[in-house]
């Protein structure tokens, strides 16, 4: 071989080896990555039946704790439930960390009753400021709302001018206490206060009991019992003769005031017709549930 054909030889083992740089762990069998060649731990590797397992438990025990920090942290937590209305219910998913107030809105959009008109009622009467989860509502509870719409409300029949000259009459001769009144004291001081009456509380609010209230009186001494349907937006005026079902869209006012001498305990007025005349009255209303009763049975826009 020539000199020249030597160093060309060499020259061709040279470029050959800057190529392909050599391995400098010997004997081991591996190499070094070449330049832009994709290393085997940037690749994906496949999963064995014993990794997909352990893999799924993982992701199942984190979904788990993520569940749980979700119920005790997200705001965006929901909860499923049935909204009652006048007969008609509507599913509902709602945040539970969203206020009864915002949920007022959501249902006006469902039923049409104005949210300042709606009374919503879950184990009694629900406070605006109070959350859905303090409320423990829970899956598939029912909710119910009492109200009217606008339409209702304003298609209630206007008093005629004789009415209202009645009810003027009436308004200017009864100045002093409704227990004063011959009408009235006479049917107190004839039945006296009933034994099995509920205890009475003066200055003091409560929402209304989840039983009946009972142990009252009507004019003529009868026992009455006031049954509050909400699911059915009715009253249910109960006696020992009969129990009549009373829409409490049709009652027109409410009327109350202590008795004298007897402040924890109310006479009540509930009007039936369009004049004062139609009052059914009331003996012995626990004070501490009058507010309560106007609230369920009128709506709190009667104050507005």
């Amino acid at each position: 071989m020539t000199e020249t054909e030597e160093t060309k030889n060499e020259e061709s083992v040279s470029l050959n080896k800057a190529e392909v740089p050599s391995d400098p762990g010997g004997d081991s069998g591996e190499r070094l990555q070449a330049p832009g060649e994709l290393s085997i731990s940037d690749s994906v590797k496949p999963c064995s039946e014993n990794d997909f397992e352990s893999d799924k438990q993982g992701s199942d025990q984190n979904t788990s704790e993520n569940s749980i920090s979700t119920s005790k942290e997200s705001p965006c937590e929901t909860v499923d439930f049935k909204v009652v209305f006048n007969k008609q219910k509507y599913d509902v998913t709602f945040p539970l960390d969203e206020t009864v107030a915002n949920l007022k809105v959501h249902v006006q959009k469902l039923t049409g009753v104005p949210s300042a008109m709606q009374k919503i009622m879950y184990k009694g009467l629900a406070k605006d400021e109070i959350s859905l989860r303090e409320l423990k509502v829970t899956k598939g509870a029912k909710v119910m709302v009492v109200g009217s719409t606008l339409d209702a409300v304003l298609s209630v029949t206007k008093p005629s001018p004789k009415e209202m000259q009645e009810a003027a009459k009436t308004s200017n001769t009864s100045k002093e206490p409704l227990s004063s009144l011959k009408e009235h004291k006479k049917v107190l001081d004839k039945y006296g206060k009933p034994d099995d009456i509920i205890p009475g509380i003066k200055n003091l609010k409560e929402s209304l009991p989840h039983t009946p209230l009972s142990g009252m009186y009507n004019k003529s001494g009868g026992k009455v019992r006031l049954t509050f349907k909400l699911e059915l937006d009715q009253l249910w005026l109960g006696t020992k003769e009969r129990t009549d079902k009373i829409p409490m869209n049709s009652i027109k006012a409410v009327v109350s005031e202590a008795i004298e001498n007897h402040e924890e305990y109310h006479i009540m007025g509930i009007q039936l017709g369009p004049t004062e005349a139609s009052r059914y009255w009331i003996y012995w209303v626990p004070a501490q549930y009058v507010d309560a009763i106007k609230d369920t049975v009128l709506g709190k826009w009667q104050y507005f």
